[in-house]
């Protein structure tokens, strides 16, 4: 697929064009030429830039498709069709299916289901057998067989005993733990964040300690085996303090905030609106003030989408009842310039830093290299509506609102896709 893109600003922190505008052209699945001005040659497609943003394709840590066996909420075909759509070149996939993805076996089947596509899928395998936090799941071999690291999800493991043997284990053979912090014991059965609109609200809340004594013991467990550790989608003050001292005392310690933690806090449950209820819960405004200032100073190195599809059956109920999570993967970027993420920023930790989480190759914009990126227009304004929601789920807040920050066009693997400018 051959395609010269004119006037486009390239935004790629490791890229000698990082900053400038130039014209880029991609030949076969390889970018061969990085100009100031290049002439179309025959048979090529042109792209005008048009103050348009060219950045490595984006990389998702934290994504639930739901096939093996979750198929009615979201498919690896739909799946990929929404992370394209959000400018999401590679996705790390959770083993929370059924069957879960505990071995080679369902490792491989993932991989397979996704040969050819523009999008790279990457199974996450389980840490623990069925998710019960009890028992290893097999991770030598689902690390053997394609795994990138393994998370039991959303599903914290208590069991410290057991985490410590985990990371002992992974250790033999380069295995990464992404773990979820919550102490269930403190958070109970508590669906929104602990604060004086929890009781305006009228629901038991969850305190900002349930997810940082479990922050504090994974920190702990990694120093004690000095081994790797990635926290998954913290959410408050507390957990960034802890782990920015943790860096600086030299702990191996990696974490992620999804993208609506950036934007959204607590205020928007008021209306008991289920599309709001997420796991860990909307916090406050400063939690969310400091989850920037994290994401700004390093702490936080990257951001995921927590993207987690359901049936309008599992949403469209009670708040109390309803599942949690929402669609992301469309709405990642338009969140991120919301918060008011700059290219480079966004390209350090939607592109470059979750793909160093997982000792992937990180594309680069350099003339020689494969062709994996993203070019997106910051000020464009769209609405997200049913006609263009490619995922096969709709518990999302923002359908039927305008957002800025528009995905025109994904390469990868010698594809790509363009959408209406």
């Amino acid at each position: 697929m051959n395609l010269l893109i004119k006037g486009i600003t390239i935004a790629d922190p490791n890229s000698e064009f990082n900053q400038q505008i130039a014209d880029v052209r991609v030949e076969q699945g390889k970018i061969t030429a990085i100009q100031k001005s290049l002439s179309p040659l025959k048979n090529e497609e042109v792209f005008e830039g048009n103050g348009a943003v060219l950045s490595p394709g984006f990389f998702d840590l934290n994504c639930m498709i739901g096939d093996p066996g979750l198929e009615t909420k979201e498919d690896i075909q739909t799946g990929t069709a929404a992370a394209k759509a959000g400018g999401f070149t590679g996705l790390a996939v959770l083993p929370n299916t059924k069957p879960v993805v505990q071995s080679k076996g369902e490792v491989e089947y993932i991989l397979n289901r996704a040969k050819n596509n523009l999008v790279d899928v990457f199974p996450i395998g389980a840490i623990s057998h069925d998710l019960e936090g009890k028992e290893l799941a097999e991770l030598f071999d689902m690390k053997n067989a394609g795994a990138v690291a393994f998370s039991d999800g959303s599903k914290a493991i208590s069991d410290d005993g057991f985490v410590s043997r985990a990371l002992q284990y992974c250790l033999g053979f380069g295995g990464l733990l992404m773990l979820y912090p919550e102490n269930k014991s403190i958070a109970g059965k508590a669906q929104v964040n602990e604060s004086k609109n929890n009781v305006l609200l009228g629901m038991k809340g969850v305190p900002a300690l349930a997810e940082e004594m479990q922050v504090s013991r994974d920190i702990f467990l990694a120093t004690y085996h000095d081994a790797p550790i990635h926290i998954s989608n913290i959410s408050t003050a507390g957990s960034v303090a802890l782990i920015k001292k943790a860096k600086k005392d030299g702990v191996k310690i990696t974490c992620d905030v999804a993208a609506h933690q950036l934007v959204f806090t607590e205020d928007l449950l008021n209306d008991f609106d289920s599309n709001y209820k997420v796991k860990p819960p909307l916090r406050g405004k400063t939690d969310q003030k400091a989850l920037l200032a994290g994401l700004k100073d390093g702490t936080i190195d990257a951001v995921s989408s927590q993207h987690r599809p359901h049936e309008i059956e599992f949403k469209d109920v009670e708040f109390e009842i309803a599942a949690y999570g929402i669609i992301a993967l469309q709405t990642v970027l338009p969140l991120l310039l919301q918060a008011g993420l700059d290219a480079n920023l966004i390209a350090e930790k939607l592109s470059i830093n979750p793909r160093s989480i997982l000792n992937l190759t990180i594309p680069t914009i350099k003339k020689g290299e494969a062709a994996n990126f993203v070019v997106y227009h910051p000020a464009k304004k769209w609405e997200y509506n049913m006609a263009n929601n490619t995922s096969k789920s709709k518990n999302s807040p923002l359908l039927g609102k305008t957002l800025t920050g528009k995905v025109e066009l994904v390469y990868n693997n010698n594809q790509y896709q363009k959408y209406e400018q």
